[in-house]
């Protein structure tokens, strides 16, 4: 495995990050606890020694699972990536979309991220996750009723109180980033990017090089696409997200099937699978830091982390962007 430091910070992750949002279950048909947990540990063991999840995720769930599987590692030895400004139990800020629990109970997600709530959410996120402080904190998406001088003001304050390490922005434009950085030292910006989701390249990669701020990649895989095992036809559990995306409609998956196809005697000569091919190709990008993988197993938590026994030559790395750069996608 491979560390890297989160911008100008102290703060050094696996450049492959499990990502907790499939163990919470929210949102990918339910979950396994006990597979989640097993995912969690066999990434540890296999270096990923960085965790990032959120409240949101199963509504708390994720969290909780996070915090069972950490017990006994010491603390010092893990990184918590965690996250405020989604709520399910409050009807303030910013009406995001409707969604059903893990029990099929129909709530509202509003984006709040004014000052009591992220107080709030610290102490709910510090206790579900059993321990005392978060690595990095990250606002989960931007809150257009809240002033980002206020968000990041409390932030700036958990960090003094010893309750926060650093903090993190997530799904924020170049625009707000910048007014962000006026209140605290951004380490990061989580935001989507994949081989068929690369707008980000275009203006946040430019601008997070520039200011020496990391981007951790999610969906680098894009939710399971770009291993190869989806194809037109795929059937989907209910609760699935991933049915309704346009990504996923069957004019597409039989593109990026016939792109994936293109690279695979590239992974077979490297004694590799499609997605560990896909990951190393990923974290090479400028300005991509890290990326944030899910498993819901530890079966496949050992195949991600085994991307990083891969080597592609510059040469190579071309050869797939060259080949990614012919597939034409709507949107």
């Amino acid at each position: 495995m491979e560390y890297r430091k989160l911008g100008t910070t102290d703060l050094e992750v696996s450049v492959l990050t499990f990502g907790a949002w499939a163990a919470g279950g929210w949102m990918w048909g339910g979950t396994e606890r006990q597979e989640a947990v097993d995912a969690i540990r066999a990434a540890y063991d296999h270096g990923m020694t960085s965790i990032d999840t959120a409240p949101i995720y199963g509504q708390g769930l994720s969290e909780e699972i996070v915090g069972e599987a950490l017990k006994g590692i010491p603390r010092d030895k893990v990184q918590i990536l965690t996250k405020y400004g989604m709520r399910w139990d409050l009807t303030k800020g910013d009406f995001g979309f409707k969604s059903q629990d893990n029990q099929g109970k129909d709530i509202d997600i509003y984006k709040y991220a004014g000052r009591e709530s992220i107080i709030k959410e610290c102490e709910d996120s510090l206790r579900r996750l059993g321990t005392d402080y978060i690595d990095l904190y990250q606002i989960h998406w931007p809150d257009v009723t809240t002033p980002i001088e206020e968000t990041m003001e409390t932030v700036a304050q958990l960090i003094k109180d010893g309750k926060v390490r650093q903090a993190g922005v997530s799904n924020y434009n170049v625009a707000q980033m910048q007014e962000a950085e006026k209140y605290l030292t951004l380490a990061s910006n989580q935001v989507p990017y994949s081989m068929v989701h690369r707008n980000i390249e275009a203006d946040v990669v430019p601008h997070s090089l520039e200011q020496n701020i990391a981007i951790l990649a999610y969906s680098p895989l894009e939710r399971g696409l770009l291993t190869g095992k989806i194809k037109p036809g795929h059937h989907f559990n209910e609760g699935d997200h991933r049915a309704g995306l346009p990504i996923y409609q069957p004019e597409n998956l039989v593109k990026v099937n016939a792109f994936l196809d293109k690279i695979k005697p590239l992974a077979e000569d490297k004694n590799a699978t499609l997605g560990q091919l896909v990951l190393r190709w990923t974290i090479a990008q400028p300005g991509i830091t890290i990326a944030l993988v899910g498993a819901r197993n530890a079966e496949q938590t050992i195949q991600n982390a085994k991307a990083m026994d891969v080597q592609l030559s510059q040469q190579e790395i071309s050869f797939i962007t060259d080949e990614l750069n012919k597939l034409q996608l709507p949107g």
